[in-house]
């Protein structure tokens, strides 16, 4: 993998690049659609990649190491032709699915020992089994695992696990780098930064993964409850701290309207369950603001769900008919729901990724925030 930086914004620092794969390069700043269980809730494939043209997508290893099963996905032929998907393709380490199991996992300097959601059978994740599942799907991108503390943590909770992390991505990356050798794999892997949101404990974390000379770097511990301003805050605090010559990653974030604002901190990447859950939910992106389908006022509403949008949703069917679907719980409302917000926000990074490379994200970021404010 090879991340080519092609504009930089002097006033921000936000980035537009190029991130080059085996699967193809990826226009960077980017958002992944979340695929955990190797598909995006309700969207065909072939929508993804011909009607949203998205680069790249992001399964859970946790998921897919519990059902179907790694090895079985890899005697088939690796994750992007069991999913039928030729592009990108990041996975995470499983870790924070594991973490939020809490009664059902116990942490120790192997690993981490759990019990699936589905049967309860035992498991252990170490630093080397999650790159080594992670390998058999043959995702692009792979992570390591981590240690991510539950929000508000005690400073004491926050080192212990800080460092754990940092000794877990050391360990991770010394069998990935052997595994590389032995496989001529193309995949990177991406070590991640914690500390909770104690400043201190993310640069000495920062500056231990940096030592592994990894090709990308994330932030993680970010969108477990602390509130939205501590989280740019410490988001802006640790991509300063990583190579600028290197891909960032944002895991979990955000809203619509905080697309712009990671990016003036520096990310690079972002992922996020909000559009495809949110939508299956009833609750809309547009130009316009969130629309709540469910609401009396959009029963006989003729008007397109967000008439600046050229997505089959937007162009096709009204909010009265979507209102109506969802409130029948017809299937077809998640499909047409997620196709639209999906879409908003790969727009919405496009546009913003324009900005960048035209040196106008200034007044790009400034609208997006005055719109916020009303």
């Amino acid at each position: 993998m090879r991340f080519e930086l092609q504009a930089v914004c002097a006033a921000t620092g936000a980035r537009a690049g190029l991130l080059h794969t085996a699967h193809g390069t990826v226009e960077t700043p980017v958002f992944m659609p979340v695929g955990t269980q190797a598909t995006v809730k309700g969207l065909p494939q072939r929508w993804l990649q011909e009607d949203l043209d998205a680069r790249i997508l992001l399964a859970n290893t946790y998921h897919l190491f519990l059902r179907p099963g790694h090895e079985l996905i890899r005697q088939l032929g690796g994750l992007h032709k069991f999913m039928a998907w030729p592009r990108a393709i990041l996975t995470d380490s499983g870790g924070f699915q594991v973490f939020s199991l809490s009664s059902l996992r116990k942490i120790t300097e192997q690993g981490v020992l759990f019990r699936s959601h589905l049967n309860g059978d035992a498991h252990l994740f170490t630093p080397e089994s999650t790159v080594e599942v992670q390998l058999a799907l043959g995702s692009d991108i792979l992570m390591a695992l981590d240690e991510c503390p539950a929000y508000p943590a005690s400073r004491d909770e926050a080192g212990e696990a800080m460092e754990r992390t940092v000794r877990w991505a050391r360990a991770g990356n010394e069998y990935f780098l052997r595994r590389r050798e032995e496989t001529g794999t193309e995949s990177s892997l991406f070590p991640i930064v914690q500390g909770s949101m104690y400043g201190d404990l993310r640069a000495a974390c920062a500056e231990a993964l940096t030592e592994l000379r990894a090709d990308g770097y994330a932030i993680g511990g970010l969108s477990v409850g602390e509130p939205r301003e501590v989280s740019l805050e410490v988001a802006a605090a640790s991509a300063a701290l990583l190579p600028a010559e290197k891909p960032r990653y944002t895991m979990g974030v955000g809203m619509p309207e905080e697309l712009a604002e990671y990016v003036a901190r520096g990310v690079d990447m972002m992922d996020c369950v909000l559009p495809s859950r949110n939508a299956r939910n009833g609750c809309l992106f547009t130009s316009r603001g969130r629309v709540l389908i469910k609401q009396a006022r959009y029963r006989d509403d003729a008007g397109p769900l967000d008439e600046d949008c050229l997505c089959y949703t937007c162009q096709t069917f009204s909010r009265a008919y979507l209102r109506h679907l969802f409130q029948a719980g017809e299937m077809l409302f998640s499909t047409l729901a997620t196709l639209h917000n999906v879409k908003h926000y790969l727009d919405t990074m496009r546009r913003i990724r324009q900005a960048i490379l035209l040196g106008t994200f200034p007044d790009y970021l400034a609208a997006v925030r005055s719109a916020s404010a009303i």
